[in-house]
């Protein structure tokens, strides 16, 4: 599989919303608890500073994506924050990876100096390892910050990076 990743663009909507709804269902990594229907996806992937996804060039199927916007404003509007989703039978061919060193130069590329990431479960051991490898520093952890779906709790960790 070779991978290029590019701009978001309407065509990918039903793409691109069905990879980000399955991490949602999934409810072990993001904090969204609700799918998006395609009118809502195509606005939500449309409003960031850049959507990224990641085609494979044999097939031109979508095969994941990250969006990329201020993590806060004002004074705290350097620091960017971003969201990745990987279609399950591609997970594993460092799709993952292609999406997060993508954003790295997006993010500085849109006038960002910091990706910050939020709210990292504590389970997501591959998430952890990725970010570790890519020199992302952990700032600090929230205990039993993410509810889960059957209701038990998961530590989050903070992630920064300079861009």
């Amino acid at each position: 599989m070779k991978i290029v990743i590019r701009k978001f663009e309407r065509g990918d909507i039903p793409e691109a919303a069905a990879i980000w709804n399955s991490v949602v269902r999934d409810a072990a990594a993001f904090p969204q608890d609700t799918e998006l229907d395609e009118l809502e996806a195509g606005d939500f992937f449309a409003g960031q500073s850049f959507t990224g996804v990641a085609e494979d060039t044999d097939t031109g199927e979508i095969v994941g994506l990250y969006i990329l916007h201020p993590n806060n404003v004002g004074r705290c509007g350097h620091i960017c924050n971003a969201s990745y989703a990987v279609k399950k039978d591609k997970r594993g061919l460092h799709v993952g990876e292609a999406l997060v060193r993508h954003s790295l130069d997006m993010g500085a590329e849109c006038g960002f100096r910091i990706l910050q990431f939020n709210a990292v479960t504590a389970s997501n051991t591959g998430a952890q390892a990725l970010y570790k490898k890519l020199g992302f520093t952990c700032v600090g952890k929230v205990p039993e910050g993410y509810r889960r779906q059957d209701g038990t709790y998961d530590d989050i960790l903070i992630y920064i990076k300079r861009l």
